[in-house]
């Protein structure tokens, strides 16, 4: 029996940011659940940033990339948000996609 794969997130919320930590694996069988509730706890202020830390995703397929490009895409609209703690192999999807330059602009160094 293979050991159940999970993608966790926790949010931090502050008068200037929300920091949305993900942990585990976003992959095709376990972005669901985020995609579903993501209004629940992405209800931003005026002027509040959205930082997406990356630092605990263990494993990234390419839904769990296209899912985050259309988080920062949506969320961009209404507000300013970035990655931090940025996994090579997102870098490397990124490139492959041909959208290296597109996530540089989210890339906080």
């Amino acid at each position: 029996m293979k050991p159940q794969k999970t993608l966790q997130w926790s949010v931090l919320h502050n008068n200037e940011s929300l920091v949305v930590e993900l942990s585990g694996e976003l992959t095709r069988d376990t972005l669901l659940p985020l995609w579903k509730q993501r209004a629940s706890f992405l209800s931003t202020r005026k002027n509040q940033h959205i930082y997406w830390d990356l630092k605990a995703i263990s494993r990234i397929d390419s839904a769990g990339f296209v899912l985050l490009t259309e988080l920062l895409h949506f969320y961009g609209k209404q507000t300013s948000n970035h990655l931090i703690h940025v996994p090579n192999v997102v870098k490397t999807l990124a490139d492959l996609y041909d959208l290296d330059q597109w996530l540089n602009s989210y890339l906080v160094n």
